[in-house]
């Protein structure tokens, strides 16, 4: 018996080391960092420039690499990386559709919760909403728009990039706000189309992340009728606030967080968020973030960003119920 101990112990003892020495060696391979849409967007923006600064403050050689995965309104790379062992060589820049609106609007068809099932680690950045319209449009403030909505009700119809994301919520938490008006949701592929959509008239007006939006906006081909925030935004100081424009309260972001599988360990964990922290208190990195129109956040720990991702998961919940939206149930 006490053999057989000895035995098993003189097993083990060489597997335990070898753990040991493979987790001390983290990361002994490139990093995958997915970003749940495709290239070129704010969120693709903001991983390139966290991937590169982080990648410098892990040590000498590391590499991480972005991977673009985008479908099912950003659930798609967010399920990859809920699938991967929690061994640091994967993590996800989660955004307000793939962890916020998706899961609380589709719940049926999300595989994960958004919350539970990953590691926080650390919240990124965000940005307000716009509500667009066409340049050629008759409306110029919300207050024109929303009074022909009102006169006309379902006649008018919106654009955004899905069904279940945040611009359909945001729109239509607008109308609930706004004296549970109706006008028809139309979804599109992409900001790209519904962009063409609203140029050409097949709808009325959009709401859209307000970076996204602002090269049509400083061309002329869209007009920003009001942001989602309570304050103007830097980026467009010339677009109003909902607030401004009679609807108190109004506060609706989209964002992006660091996020990990589910059970990464505190010897990952707590170098990954301190790299994050670093790189999104660099002056330079802020001032690269905000050109694209990304407001970076300040230093976060992971219980600050599981608590901040448990509240907006919660607040897109209560827009689903007020705004009378069921899809995918």
């Amino acid at each position: 018996m006490y053999r057989r101990t000895l035995l098993a112990a003189g097993l083990a003892a060489p597997a335990t080391l070898r753990n040991a020495q493979a987790q001390s060696a983290w990361p002994a391979r490139p990093i995958a960092l997915v970003v749940p849409f495709t290239a070129g967007g704010s969120t693709d923006i903001a991983a390139r420039f966290l991937a590169e600064g982080m990648a410098a403050r892990l040590g000498s050689g590391v590499r991480i690499v972005v991977e673009n995965r985008a479908g099912a309104g950003g659930s798609l790379g967010a399920d990859h990386v809920r699938r991967q062992a929690p061994d640091g060589y994967n993590f996800l820049i989660g955004t307000a559709s793939s962890h916020a609106t998706n899961p609380a609007a589709l719940p049926a068809t999300t595989p994960y919760d958004p919350v539970e099932d990953f590691t926080p680690v650390a919240i990124v950045g965000g940005g307000p909403m716009v509500i667009v319209a066409a340049g050629r449009s008759p409306h110029r403030t919300i207050q024109s728009l929303l009074a022909e909505i009102k006169e006309k009700p379902g006649a008018l119809s919106f654009a955004t990039s899905g069904a279940g994301g945040i611009g359909h919520l945001t729109g239509e938490f607008l109308l609930s706000r706004a004296g549970r008006l109706r006008a028809e949701h139309i979804p599109y592929r992409g900001g790209a189309q519904v962009m063409t959509a609203m140029a050409s008239g097949d709808v009325q007006f959009s709401v859209e992340v307000l970076a996204s939006a602002a090269p049509h906006l400083r061309d002329g081909t869209s007009r920003g009728l009001a942001v989602t925030i309570p304050q103007r935004h830097p980026l467009m100081p010339e677009i109003p606030t909902l607030a401004e424009s009679g609807l108190a309260g109004f506060d609706v972001t989209t964002w992006n967080v660091l996020l990990g599988p589910k059970g990464l360990p505190p010897e990952i964990l707590e170098p990954v968020n301190r790299a994050a922290n670093e790189v999104l208190a660099d002056p330079a990195v802020r001032q690269r973030l905000a050109g694209a129109g990304v407001d970076a956040a300040a230093p976060s720990t992971p219980a600050q960003t599981r608590a901040f991702l448990a509240a907006e998961f919660a607040k897109f919940r209560g827009i689903v119920q007020e705004a009378g939206i069921a899809l995918g149930r």
